[in-house]
């Protein structure tokens, strides 16, 4: 078991399907949900996005909302990532139902960062 997580785990690096499912919260110790998953850019490898799975229950009627990755830090009390956000942001942040994935574009990332208060990287 150990072996295992040290092979997919060290103080820097993380295997991506250890990050699906950890916990996202705000820095008030509000949950605000999980990671559904990363998207990472293909030519950098460099993580744009978590999408984080808020709502719902049991995941049952949750939506997907990408979250610029660097708003993100892990805290290892926590076993999970803040985020400096409130609920309230994250209901009115741009979203999609978990069947309905838009199409990753830079219209599409301007409109998440921009939300966020962010310049859209251009790469």
């Amino acid at each position: 078991m150990a072996d295992t997580l040290e092979r997919s785990e060290t103080n820097r690096l993380i295997s991506s399907d250890k990050v699906e499912g950890t916990a996202v919260y705000n820095p008030q110790d509000e949950k605000l949900g999980t990671i559904a998953n990363v998207m990472i850019d293909k030519y950098s490898g460099k993580a744009d996005y978590a999408v984080l799975q808020f709502g719902g229950l049991f995941g049952l009627g949750s939506d997907h909302y990408p979250i610029p990755w660097d708003m993100l830090s892990y805290d290892t009390a926590k076993g999970g990532y803040v985020v400096d956000i409130s609920k309230e942001q994250v209901t009115g942040a741009p979203r999609y139902g978990v069947d309905d994935t838009p199409e990753y574009t830079d219209e599409y990332g301007r409109t998440v960062y921009g939300y966020y208060g962010l310049s859209y990287p251009m790469l």
